[in-house]
């Protein structure tokens, strides 16, 4: 018997100071929700947990431009992302956010055992201050001219173009995102984590890890190259966790979103244990030793997940470190990279009031920027859909169940004699399981989903030659092997097809089966009892006309 593996999948944290668009799905919760579903139906224990980040200083500076509060903009924009995330079919099994009691206990249990190990220290530092606002200006309220590259709009806490983090005296000619006014720089005080304690612990796990993409653990230890310094976790913004500390001087400020927000994995399953009805349930995950750790994320998130996170589990103890950190780069659109503050998107909630959830899961994963950007286009999504859903996976389902209703009462023919040229398919369609299993395992989205697509294709070249709408006629035992062969082959697509197309995986299962649960055989292809009667068979896909492409092209321009 195989042990059951106990994975935790973590997804970054969304700012929510707007809503979801395509970028975001490819960035991080396509390829999450992949690997979840993979590792249920093989049989491991699995929690996937991510939430919105309530906190972020884009959320406050939305609520300014609002006339309203932080919290009421957040809580709009995280219903909107919990019910985005739904419709797409992602399967957390909790999906919260920062702004919860649970996840203010913990970041406090974390910040004062962090302090009592002398791992967190006070310092006064020089901050950008609005003479006009009278207020100091965190990290996005502020850009300027990044000093590592020739970005002129670097935010004061990264440079979205180079990935670097940064502190708001990095930058040249400093603005306020405000009104563009400069702000001069005053004297604050604030807690400081020893980042720096780390740097050699950090760099040796790091390298360490021989199966990590080139780009987090390149990013990573150039990082370290250069040397950690150590950094504020506490800020000038009432909008936050509240630091737990009794000095009065701290009562106007709290606890830095880049800090607080990471913690949220763990406080996320913590909340999910205690749903579970057992208090103690997250420490399989987080604290056996054979508990494993995935979290996904945009390349901008390396910095935090990697060295960030991974300091403050040092520093707390006893925490299983990031077993991988798996960052894909950018989706682009019409050359640019989709960005919510610059309205440069097209959004989750919009695409599908018109189309639906499972042809763009299709698409983001056949073009998941896993390695270098990649690019969305309206032509691309209609051609995924039409050449390759509809017309190869689609149409090899329809042909076969189509013949058997019309041919057979819609009962499942038995075969009369499997010859080498049947067996070799139904090979075929053990090894496509052990391919996909072995690509997705190791995070490998795109491949695993070219494997799949390989099975349909050839289960049509298989249909194709045997000819089985013909032979029917003539030799209805041949016929009945090669659709019971059609059958098999669309038993495996099913479950092949279960960790990228979830709820066609059910339909197909729901037109062969009478139970109701795909996830029941495991990673594993269902035999076909005699005598099956095909039910409810419905087509799969739906055919898009072009004109979708110009029509959405034109409404982009606009």
């Amino acid at each position: 018997m195989k042990l059951r593996r106990k994975i935790l999948v973590g997804v970054a944290w969304p700012y929510v100071n707007g809503e979801p668009h395509l970028g975001h799905i490819a960035g991080m919760n396509m390829s999450a929700d992949i690997f979840a579903r993979f590792h249920r139906i093989y049989g491991n224990d699995v929690v996937m947990v991510s939430g919105s980040d309530m906190h972020g200083t884009p959320t406050a500076l939305k609520a300014i431009d609002e006339n309203t509060t932080p919290e009421k903009i957040a809580t709009k924009y995280h219903e909107i992302w919990d019910q985005s995330l739904k419709d797409m079919g992602f399967s957390y099994d909790l999906y919260t956010n920062t702004h919860t009691e649970e996840h203010q206990n913990v970041v406090h249990d974390i910040f004062l055992k962090l302090e009592k190990k002398d791992l967190l220290y006070e310092q006064t530092q020089s901050m950008p201050f609005s003479e006009k606002e009278k207020r100091f200006l965190s990290d996005r309220f502020v850009y300027g001219e990044c000093p590592h590259c020739d970005n002129k709009k670097a935010r004061g806490d990264q440079c979205e173009k180079c990935g670097k983090t940064l502190d708001p005296i990095d930058l040249k000619n400093i603005k306020s995102i405000r009104d563009d006014s400069t702000p001069i720089f005053k004297e604050t005080t604030h807690k400081f984590i020893k980042l720096s304690f780390f740097e050699k612990k950090l760099k040796n796990w790091i390298e360490s890890r021989s199966d990590w993409r080139q780009n987090v653990v390149n990013q990573s230890l150039g990082m370290i190259k250069e040397g950690l310094h150590d950094r504020a976790i506490t800020r000038d913004i009432e909008w936050g966790v509240p630091v737990p500390v009794t000095d009065k001087k701290y009562s106007s400020k709290s606890i830095y979103v880049w800090f607080e927000a990471v913690i949220g994995y763990l406080s996320a399953t913590k909340s999910w244990a205690k749903k579970q009805g057992d208090k103690n349930l997250w420490k399989k995950w987080w604290i056996d030793d054979d508990g494993e750790t995935y979290y996904f994320q945009g390349k901008d998130n390396i910095p935090f997940h990697t060295i960030i996170w991974p300091a403050i589990l040092l520093g707390y103890e006893k925490l299983n470190l990031p077993t991988d950190v798996v960052a894909n780069e950018y989706l682009n659109l019409g050359g640019l990279d989709f960005s919510k503050s610059k309205g440069h998107a097209v959004w989750v909630r919009d695409f599908l009031e018109r189309y639906e959830s499972e042809p763009l899961r299709y698409y983001l994963t056949k073009i998941m920027p896993e390695t270098s950007d990649s690019e969305f286009t309206w032509k691309g999504f209609v051609e995924s859909n039409n050449n390759e859903l509809v017309a190869t996976l689609g149409n090899f389902v329809h042909r076969i169940f189509n013949i058997i209703n019309k041919n057979y009462d819609g009962i499942i023919p038995e075969p009369k004699s499997i010859e080498k040229e049947d067996q070799k398919i139904l090979d075929q369609c053990k090894e496509t399981l052990i391919e996909i299993s072995s690509c997705i395992d190791s995070r490998k989205f795109r491949n695993a989903l070219n494997h799949l697509m390989q099975l349909a294709r050839d289960g049509n070249k298989y249909i194709d030659k045997k000819e089985p709408w013909k032979s029917v006629k003539i030799d209805k035992e041949k016929s009945s092997t090669s659709l019971w062969v059609g059958c098999n082959i669309i038993s495996a697509l099913r479950t092949a097809m279960y960790p990228f197309l979830p709820k066609t995986s059910d339909k197909i299962h729901n037109m062969i089966f009478d139970d109701s649960n795909t996830l029941s055989d495991g990673w594993s292809i269902r035999k076909i009892p005699p005598k099956t009667k095909l039910k409810n068979v419905k087509t799969l896909f739906i055919k898009l006309d072009e004109s979708v492409i110009d029509l959405e092209n034109e409404k982009f321009k606009d």
